[in-house]
């Protein structure tokens, strides 16, 4: 499953790159247990040596450990950027750049075959708070997808109730996005 939405929103949040070598995630992580090795291993799941040997370099993480690394490096990464960020695009919306496949149901006498676009919207920030209270719940990818299908129906497709009164919008594909806030 796609995590377009999620790391769209992640790249608008960050003023600085995350850590790409795991050293150099394993010394941010180190950082955030008060460089205690015996802590960082124990939020990991791991032996405290295990730990050592990725800060040298002299091992690396199995594939579930570099997924548990990521996620809580990503979880961590700039926390106040991070909500300063949310709260000026739940305040004031931001600007989506997304080119996807669209499928239509309208009124007779018009097609509903799925068409690839590439769409700028500007939408407002209750779509944003809609996204981030999803994303937090730890809802799946469709149901951001068809959160953010309901916002470009709303304000792209339709213009806010000024045209296409019958038609309903499904995201069926995403080629890539990106978020400006």
């Amino acid at each position: 499953m796609s995590r377009e939405i999620d790391e769209g929103l992640e790249r608008a949040e960050r003023t600085r790159p995350i850590p790409q070598s795991v050293q150099a995630r394993m010394r941010f992580l180190l950082k955030g247990a008060k460089g205690s090795t015996r802590r960082l291993a124990a939020d990991l799941g791991v032996s405290q040596r295990t730990v050592q040997r990725w800060l040298k370099g002299q091992a690396v993480p199995k594939p579930a450990a570099a997924k548990a690394i990521e996620s809580k490096v990503r979880a961590t990464w700039q926390p106040r950027v991070r909500q300063r960020v949310r709260r000026a695009a739940e305040q004031s919306g931001f600007m989506l750049h997304i080119s996807a496949t669209f499928g239509f149901s309208a009124a007779g006498g018009s097609t509903d075959d799925p068409r690839p676009r590439v769409i700028t919207q500007k939408l407002p920030g209750d779509v944003a708070r809609r996204l981030y209270a999803a994303r937090d719940a730890g809802a799946p990818q469709a149901e951001q997808e068809a959160l953010l299908a309901e916002a470009l129906r709303e304000h792209y497709f339709k213009d806010g109730g000024r045209r296409a009164s019958g038609l309903d919008v499904e995201l069926n594909d995403i080629a890539w996005m990106d978020v400006e806030l």
